[in-house]
């Protein structure tokens, strides 16, 4: 099977029903993604799918193919960041930095489809990504920062 991630295309040899996740990591070598629950109860693993962020740890790897998969790895790199990574790093939000990934890739796919969100768009949009530090107040302001950033450009 052929997938596309971050803009390079991979050719795999792995089950259609194998989650995306472990493609990701333990196929592509993409350890950016995290695992968290496997029950896709926590946003660790959130990647973009055509630029609508899914649960990889459920997503089939066939669900993939044909599609733009985007992980943290291709979403900015240090020298060009994402503005949601640029707000992340203003605001201070990583502690531990576990469910980093899955956030900032769930804040980009929310601020694509959400330009100017309020606090009730942020707390529907990021309730499925779990923080085990409690940095929500800094979470919020980063994404508050960024969805700024985005509208200037």
């Amino acid at each position: 099977m052929k997938l596309t991630v971050d803009g390079q295309t991979h050719e795999v040899d792995v089950e259609e029903n194998m989650p995306l996740l472990w493609v990701l990591r333990d196929e592509i070598g993409i350890k950016g993604v995290k695992y968290g629950c496997g029950i896709a109860q926590c946003g660790a693993c959130t990647v973009h799918l055509d630029g609508v962020a899914v649960r990889s740890c459920q997503t089939w790897a066939a669900d993939a193919e044909g599609a733009e998969v985007t992980t943290i790895n291709g979403l900015g790199t240090p020298d060009a960041m994402h503005a949601v990574q640029e707000a992340w790093a203003e605001h201070q939000v990583a502690q531990c930095g576990y469910c980093q990934s899955g956030q900032i890739m769930q804040a980009a796919s929310m601020l694509a489809a959400i330009p100017n969100p309020t606090d009730d768009d942020i707390d529907a949009e990021m309730s499925g990504n779990l923080c085990r530090c409690g940095t929500y107040p800094q979470i919020r302001a980063a994404i508050v920062t960024a969805a700024a950033k985005l509208r200037e450009a």
